[in-house]
């Protein structure tokens, strides 16, 4: 039984690892027409390339940008598009951004 437990425990850790990835996939559909499909290009020509992204700094900025003490040229129209991501969603993103290569 106990065997049957960590099975299932297993299974449930992963598929909630697989889900996190594709909402951060979903999510990330609004970032990809300025920053391009894996994070390649300079938002605007203005911003940074953020592909690969340690999940860390993506959190720091997308948090910085909703609260409007992040960015340069491009903070408010950053902050329009943060606004309505919920700490999971960052989250959710952040792990997307970072497995980019």
């Amino acid at each position: 039984m106990k065997t049957i437990n960590k099975v299932l425990l297993g299974l449930a850790i992963v598929g909630s690892l697989t889900i996190a990835a594709a909402d951060g996939a979903s999510l990330y559909k609004s970032c990809a027409s300025c920053h391009g499909a894996t994070g390649e290009k300079k938002a605007l020509g203005r911003s940074a390339i953020i592909k690969g992204w340690q999940a860390t700094k993506t959190i720091e900025a997308l948090n910085g940008y909703k609260a409007g003490t992040y960015g340069g040229a491009m903070k408010g129209l950053m902050k329009g598009q943060v606004k309505a991501l919920d700490d999971s969603q960052i989250e959710a993103l952040t792990k997307y951004i970072q497995i980019q290569k």
